[in-house]
């Protein structure tokens, strides 16, 4: 079992883009993610190793939010404020971040829960039995909401060109 400094390093930068894709607050999706890694070092017993601890993780995320979004209503922020990372040169940093905002942008405008499936398939590299065990559908419910939501993208794109 990794340690919690581990953990944290590891699936902090997941469990934020998994929940700022749902509420695109910043601050609230900090909260959320720290809120979460207390939750999970306080259970980590809990934790039966039935699933990646990434989807653990996500999971308790959800629940957190889920109880968040009862008691204040959740605010938007435009995707291009997310921040975008890469170790290469200038002319490929721009190249990628211009890339990559349009790709941020066309997901943004998609419907939360295909919003959720792209996000945890692009930023978590989780498989889709992973996804549906976060979203509590079904492997093939995840598969074609992936799909449809490539074909909306793919659509947006060249509407863009």
């Amino acid at each position: 079992m990794e340690s919690i400094k581990e953990v944290y390093d590891n699936y902090a930068k997941l469990v934020y883009h998994y929940i700022f894709s749902i509420t695109r607050d910043k601050e609230l999706s900090e909260e959320i993610m720290q809120e979460t890694f207390v939750i999970a070092i306080n259970q980590i017993n809990k934790f039966r190793g039935d699933c990646k601890i990434s989807v653990w993780l996500c999971q308790i995320a959800k629940n957190v939010l889920y109880k968040e979004t009862h008691k204040n209503k959740i605010k938007t922020i435009p995707i291009e404020e997310l921040e975008l990372f890469d170790d290469n040169n200038i002319e490929d940093i721009v190249i990628e971040n211009e890339q990559k905002r349009r790709l941020y942008k066309a997901i943004d405008k998609l419907d939360t829960s295909t919003r959720e499936v792209m996000y945890l398939r692009l930023e978590g590299n989780m498989s889709f039995r992973e996804i549906g065990r976060i979203l509590n559908k079904t492997e093939n419910w995840v598969r074609v909401t992936f799909f449809r939501g490539k074909q909306k993208i793919n659509e947006e794109v060249i509407d863009d060109e």
